[in-house]
């Protein structure tokens, strides 16, 4: 099984309940072919880099996921048919990945990084000292040098 990334901008005139149709649409056809959507993201409305169907602003998303080439025909072929996706790229990321081992690699780097920011906010309060004006004008070795 492949892992695929696939980054699309869609118009940002529509509404959300458009948006979440083609998003709906994309997750149906991972699910039809057996595959395992990892990650999406919604990156938001963001300036593009050069007008796209004179448009100038497109909101961003970006799904990582695994499947076989077959899916990314389907996904791509229902970008290429609705006029609300403005571009589309899919890349692919490993020829031979395992979904499974991927998803447990992803939740033991969320948990790190979530314990990494509790530890981080316990002891932020805790060693902040404070520096006074006398202690600020005193020099260091390097400024006696």
């Amino acid at each position: 099984m492949r892992r695929y990334e696939t980054i699309f901008i869609i118009n940002p005139d529509v509404g959300e309940e458009v948006r979440e149709k083609i998003l709906d649409r994309v997750k149906e056809n991972i699910e039809q072919f057996k595959g395992v959507l990892l990650e999406p993201e919604d990156w938001g409305s963001r300036k593009l880099a050069y007008e796209i169907r004179k448009k100038t602003r497109g909101h961003y998303y970006r799904f990582d996921y695994c499947g076989n080439g077959d899916m990314v025909d389907e996904i791509e072929r229902n970008f290429r048919i609705d006029d609300n996706v403005l571009k589309f790229l899919t890349i692919v990321l490993d020829k031979d990945a395992d979904p499974e081992a991927i998803q447990s690699e992803m939740a033991q780097t969320a948990a790190a990084a979530e314990a990494e920011a509790a530890e981080t906010a316990e002891a932020a309060p805790a060693g902040e000292t404070e520096v006074t004006p006398a202690d600020a004008a005193e020099p260091t070795q390097e400024e006696e040098a």
